[in-house]
């Protein structure tokens, strides 16, 4: 009896895991056989190309280290618009800050002489990149707070400005048909990651130290939403607005910050391209990136843990979209992102269903058996 007890807690737990974790595995099955249908449709063999898409992805050293260049900057947008979430503002404007601070980090990286030390030209980037995304960031956070302006609408027409903003900055100032900066002085390089880890297994791929930035990022945002005083001003004021401002909260200052925050996050992300991998800034190098931001916080679940796992997901499908793009449309792997969004934005529902015909009272039915019973004995 001892050990029937002493086991009794692990059962309760396993079980709670189980419970939790079922709504997320449905998830990964919808979306699956929601993949093998289009495979299927688009005339090639579900299993073959899911043998493709992993030994391109997870299978072999250069296709990990793509996986985690593709998700770099993922973390980066996606921890921006879960820090904005939790203190309920919207921010779509991660796209604008993260080309912003690209921008930034690129003309530094290049007016930087080659007699800075790296330790000095780093920090002097990441810097930049993150004012520069701030900058962006506390724009529409200061119309939310003072005037009251949607920072939806006004996140989305910056985009639009910064990037106009950009090419003709670009154009006036280098006078390139394809407009990018110089590049930057190979001090400010980030190194790749099979240099600096010592991994020749991922010999030819773009990852670099802009990874390590971005698991420091997610700790950090972890630290200040969750051990600090102005962490709990952010959510308090994404739970409940009223109560925090009669609890004496300065709302119009924390908003302000938050879309700072979230903006200076969204543009280091810039510096996993300018200064890890191209050397310079190029127009149009995010490749939606920003926008893609959202998806991650969303089946991140606003967590920045989440969020890491979700930057890999997606990080893999971009990735494996190049491996199997002569097997199948390279869309269909947009097709299978938009569901596997659709089916965790599911998964909370299916978890509160279960939960709920757990802990629900038997039917009247069943009610009146055990009383029946009872009487009997």
């Amino acid at each position: 009896m001892r050990a029937v007890r002493d086991q009794l807690p692990w059962t309760v737990v396993a079980r709670m895991a189980l419970l939790a974790s079922l709504p997320w595995i449905l998830a990964a099955l919808v979306a699956l056989l929601a993949a093998g249908l289009l495979i299927v449709a688009a005339g090639a063999a579900p299993l073959e190309v899911y043998r493709v898409f992993l030994a391109g992805t997870w299978g072999n050293g250069y296709g990990i280290g793509q996986v985690l260049f593709k998700a770099t900057p993922l973390v980066f947008t996606g921890l921006s618009v879960s820090l904005a979430l939790r203190a309920g503002l919207f921010n779509i404007g991660a796209e604008g800050q993260l080309t912003l601070g690209a921008f930034a980090a690129a003309l530094v990286g290049a007016a930087l002489g080659p007699s800075v030390p790296s330790m000095v030209a780093w920090p002097l980037c990441m810097a930049a990149a993150f004012a520069a995304g701030a900058f962006a960031g506390v724009i529409p956070g200061a119309l939310k707070a003072w005037r009251g302006a949607h920072e939806v609408i006004t996140t989305i027409m910056l985009n639009y400005v910064i990037r106009a903003a950009m090419v003709g900055a670009g154009a006036h100032l280098f006078l390139r048909e394809t407009i990018h900066t110089a590049n930057i002085t190979g001090r400010a390089e980030l190194p790749r990651l099979w240099l600096l880890l010592q991994l020749p297994s991922l010999r030819g791929s773009a990852v670099n130290a802009a990874l390590g930035l971005a698991l420091i990022a997610a700790a950090a945002v972890w630290w200040l939403l969750h051990r600090t005083r102005t962490g709990f001003s952010l959510r308090a004021l994404g739970a409940a607005p009223r109560a925090a401002e009669t609890a004496g909260i300065p709302i119009g200052r924390i908003t302000a910050l938050a879309m700072a925050l979230a903006g200076g996050l969204a543009g280091l992300g810039g510096v996993n391209f300018v200064l890890g991998y191209k050397h310079y800034y190029e127009d149009g190098f995010s490749g939606g990136v920003g926008y893609m931001g959202i998806a991650v916080a969303v089946v991140g679940r606003l967590h920045p843990l989440g969020v890491l796992a979700a930057a890999l997901l997606f990080g893999t499908l971009s990735q494996g979209a190049l491996v199997i793009n002569a097997m199948v449309p390279k869309e269909l792997l947009d097709v299978m992102q938009a569901v596997i969004i659709l089916a965790v934005a599911a998964a909370p529902y299916l978890q509160r269903r279960l939960e709920s015909s757990r802990h629900s009272p038997p039917a009247d039915g069943a009610r009146k058996g055990e009383r029946d019973t009872a009487v009997s004995a």
